[in-house]
């Protein structure tokens, strides 16, 4: 049997104290598992009874690469093994920092591996996404809420160095947020931003309430890959194209100039509006990708209705629907119910830069775990 030694959980066994994970919170789910070692066999054994040319081998060529840097790294600390033995206190002491060195790579080569052995998901490559905030329940507070959350994101998508455009921004005269939908453009920027579709909700105190009674509100967030022509055809006979004026705020071109913009899709009658941009040629090209962002959610929701063995990572997961995470400004405290612990300084998060990037990385590492753990438990 294929057995994977130096797990996770290394005990050092010089100092017979166990390692830390080189990380901020604990993972419990260990290579060295009897489950892990029969599933890591049978890709051997698949990997070494393939033809030269077989996709299937190319596919596990990183999983077997991992391996045998694993077992280079297992040979060295084998061959520590009279060294920490010796009588000469200077030479053992030599040789316990340079198994630390080893126990420590091994560790960062399991995590590796769990990456490595986890089918990419097709959607995490995509650079293009369609962002979408909505206010819930909560009246014009969820209004004032999701228009910080949308400013969140914006700085967001700065710290990353993405680039963005606002395809549709509908606000209200106290500063509030309906709807608006951002065009983003960057490096995975559907992988960081998936975790962020769900409801959210916001506890504090209204500036409007004199009560001084906390109010609980909700947004919603979306978040789609934008899709290619080549993924969604759209053909010219299925398309009805309006054109109009706009309306609401926007300076005199609002009453001369028909420049909004409302596409409909006939064979599905999706209806897609846009009066962003003052130029009509802009607010279609807008409307255009809203709307093969929308039919490719369509097609996915089908696609899921049909396929029950879909990865809970991908798009439309339990993540979608529920309250995800909760904001109490008075406590200062975000809590993101699909991990442990809360993120404090409401203020410095509100930014987007650092600590919203952490989360999402935390998030994306349990992910990753329990799509381990449902690979595992397929391979019993």
């Amino acid at each position: 049997m294929f057995v994977i030694k130096y797990a996770s959980s290394i005990m050092c066994r010089a100092q017979n104290v166990r390692l830390l994970r080189p990380c901020s919170y604990a993972i419990d789910l260990k290579i060295g598992d009897y489950s892990m070692s029969k599933y890591i066999e049978k890709l051997v054994k698949e990997y070494e009874c393939g033809d030269t040319q077989n996709v299937r081998k190319q596919e596990l060529k990183p999983i077997m690469s991992v391996l045998d840097r694993r077992k280079e790294v297992i040979k060295n600390i084998e061959s520590l093994k009279e060294l920490l033995s010796d009588p000469d206190e200077s030479i053992k002491k030599l040789a316990e920092e340079e198994q630390f060195g080893y126990d420590q790579k091994i560790l960062e080569l399991d995590e590796h591996l769990k990456e490595v052995l986890l089918p990419a998901d097709n959607e995490d490559n995509v650079n293009a996404i369609v962002l979408d905030v909505s206010s819930g329940v909560g009246g014009q507070e969820a209004m004032l809420f999701a228009n910080e959350v949308f400013e969140m994101y914006k700085g967001y998508i700065e710290f990353k160095g993405w680039q963005c455009e606002i395809a549709e921004f509908m606000n209200t005269d106290i500063g509030g947020l309906r709807h608006a939908s951002l065009l983003v453009e960057g490096e995975n920027a559907y992988k960081c931003f998936k975790y962020e579709a769900g409801v959210h909700r916001v506890q504090r105190i209204p500036s409007t309430e004199k009560s001084g009674r906390i109010h609980t509100s909700t947004i919603s967030v979306n978040v789609l890959p934008q899709p290619t022509d080549i993924q969604i055809d759209l053909q010219a006979k299925d398309l009805r194209i309006e054109t109009k004026r706009a309306s609401g705020a926007g300076g005199q071109h609002v009453n001369t100039t028909d420049s909004a913009v409302r596409i409909v899709h006939i064979p599905t009658n999706v209806a897609i509006e846009c009066q962003t941009d003052r130029s009509q040629i802009k607010n279609r090209q807008f409307a255009m990708q809203r709307l093969r962002a929308k039919l490719y959610e369509m097609q996915l929701e089908e696609q899921l209705a049909k396929t029950q063995g879909l990865r809970k990572s991908q798009v439309r997961t339990k993540f979608r629907n529920e309250k995800i995470r909760t904001y109490n400004f008075g406590q200062d405290r975000i809590t993101d119910h699909r991990v442990a612990g809360n993120v404090h300084n409401m203020k410095v998060f509100m930014l987007g830069g650092a600590p919203l990037d952490d989360l999402i990385d935390k998030l994306d590492h349990q992910t990753k775990l329990e799509r381990l753990r449902e690979l595992l438990d397929g391979h019993k």
